[in-house]
């Protein structure tokens, strides 16, 4: 979610029904730490005691973009996944996962096709993505996470596979 929201990778937000047990479970007491029991300390929320504004970046990000904003860019990066699985599918690739998010996880033929077109689109500067290991054999894997990705970025790159092949 941090990439979606554009925000640093180590804010994370937990939802619980027993906030009373959360809250134990990171509250940390000691004479020189300040403690009003009258405010909410975000010390008493978080694994690390130099974490406490961490939250306000998500803060920001939610209040910013509200429902609406955060629902366009998480459905605009599923819109695009599934636009990179029908295209890879189209030059032959076999997509190896159930796009559901914003995830595709695919291969060529072989592992060496895979990492030949691989590298060729990295070289080509047109996209960079990462090669991964699948049930033993070479795969690539695209995550698109970026608000700033258009469906212009998705057939760009589309193009530097299909000249890679």
């Amino acid at each position: 979610m941090h990439k979606w929201l554009n925000v640093p990778y180590d804010c994370g937000v937990a939802f619980t029904a027993h906030a009373e047990s959360h809250s134990g479970a990171f509250s940390a007491r000691a004479p020189y730490l300040i403690f009003d029991a009258s405010t909410r300390d975000e010390i008493d929320w978080n694994p690390e005691h130099s974490r406490r504004a961490r939250g306000f970046t998500v803060y920001a990000a939610i209040r910013s973009l509200g429902r609406r904003g955060i629902r366009e860019i998480v459905e605009g990066c599923c819109d695009h996944a599934q636009a990179f699985a029908a295209g890879l599918r189209e030059l032959g690739a076999e997509v190896l996962n159930d796009v559901e998010l914003n995830q595709v996880l695919f291969r060529f033929g072989s592992d060496e096709e895979t990492e030949r077109v691989l590298q060729a689109v990295q070289e080509s500067g047109d996209a960079w993505m990462a090669g991964t290991t699948w049930d033993g054999r070479a795969a690539i894997r695209i995550s698109i996470s970026s608000w700033e990705t258009t469906a212009e970025d998705v057939a760009r790159t589309l193009g530097a596979y299909a000249a890679a092949r």
